[in-house]
């Protein structure tokens, strides 16, 4: 079941990461990881620097993709990407939090929802 899952969240986050590149950001880092946890994908939009989460699901036994997405959760991206900046020294005039959900289908192409500034 877990190599399932993980397959699925893989597809997920290739598929969100060409959906957000065909629409004009610019990809700088994928499944960027360190001791406290990862983080899907970076990106530039225009002048702000985003931060992304992917959610996949298959249906909706459990909600909606981003439903998952916990405080605890939240608080645990916004320190990954604290990390993230000062590693990279990066001072950006503006950050953004979005989250694209990936409904993976049986047969044909997913279905996303990019929820922009999600939190």
């Amino acid at each position: 079941m877990t190599q399932a899952k993980d397959a699925v969240g893989a597809y997920g986050e290739r598929v969100a990461v060409r959906y957000l590149v065909d629409r004009g950001m610019v990809l700088l880092a994928r499944n960027w990881r360190c001791s406290s946890g990862e983080i899907d994908a970076i990106l530039r939009d225009r002048d702000v620097l985003v931060f992304v989460e992917v959610k996949t699901r298959r249906g909706d036994r459990f909600g909606s993709p981003a439903s998952a997405i916990v405080p605890a959760k939240v608080a645990r991206l916004r320190r990954l990407a604290a990390q993230w900046l000062a590693q990279a020294g990066i001072h950006p005039r503006e950050v953004r939090f979005d989250v694209v959900e990936v409904w993976a289908r049986r047969s044909g192409a997913a279905t996303v929802e990019h929820l922009r500034g999600a939190f």
